[in-house]
């Protein structure tokens, strides 16, 4: 129904814009027959024409940029409704962690952020996915921990026990936690394209740069592609925030 409301718009904006040129063309034919017919006439009657002709053409004009307006953001609303039925998705079995999903998306700080995979989460007190190789001393000092925002938070549970959430507005995407859990634990970090956030670009730059052709379009009722793990509900309990 939007795309034909929008499609109706266009017929009556054609016809006004045609009103403006019979405006025109009118206004200088007045002017042309003023002059022929007594070049000393005053000026005053011709002014008065032209403002009536300005008038008219400046009423058509705004008639048109609201219709034509109106026109353009029913397509608009029909693209995106066609365009929500799929979504940018990227698959972590294909993922290299190159970093360039933190670099290469069009937002700031980037749309693809870390997710916990709890059912995969050993709760390990040496996280590989925390804290950097060569750390000495499991602590949260800021030195020993890998994500360079303090995105990962870790919180004791009982021992030896640790639970990890991500912080998604600390979250810039670069995978450097998904890659030290992947070579050190159980791959439970992974990154995913959060759609509260991602705006849907007809052409993902980040899909263009990725080395490994990681991203595809996936059906916006199932948007999650988490490696070993069917549906939705192990991924970080907190409500992704903006």
């Amino acid at each position: 129904m939007k795309a034909r409301g929008a499609i109706r718009t266009f017929p009556a904006a054609i016809a006004i814009i045609r009103t403006i040129a019979n405006c025109l063309k009118q206004t200088s034919s007045a002017s042309a027959k003023q002059v022929r017919i007594n070049p000393l006439q005053k000026m005053e009657e011709p002014e008065n024409n032209h403002k009536i002709n300005r008038r008219k053409f400046l009423g058509a004009g705004v008639r048109a940029s609201v219709l034509l307006g109106l026109g353009g953001v029913a397509a608009l609303v029909l693209k995106q409704s066609v365009a929500g039925n799929l979504v940018w998705q990227l698959d972590p079995a294909k993922c290299v962690q190159c970093g360039r999903c933190a670099t290469s998306c069009v937002l700031t700080p980037s749309a693809v952020k870390c997710v916990h995979v709890y059912a995969m989460c050993g709760y390990c007190d040496l996280c590989g996915g925390y804290f950097k190789p060569e750390t000495k001393t499991l602590t949260t000092a800021a030195e020993n921990q890998l994500c360079p925002t303090s995105a990962l938070k870790r919180k004791f549970i009982e021992d030896p026990f640790f639970e990890y959430t991500v912080d998604e507005p600390l979250c810039i995407g670069c995978g450097k936690c998904v890659k030290g859990c992947g070579a050190f634990g159980n791959g439970s970090l992974q990154l995913q394209v959060r759609h509260n956030r991602c705006v849907n670009c007809n052409q993902c730059s980040i899909a263009r740069n990725c080395p490994a052709d990681a991203y595809s379009r996936v059906p916006a009722s199932k948007p999650y592609l988490l490696r070993q793990v069917g549906d939705e509900k192990n991924l970080t309990a907190k409500t992704p925030r903006r």
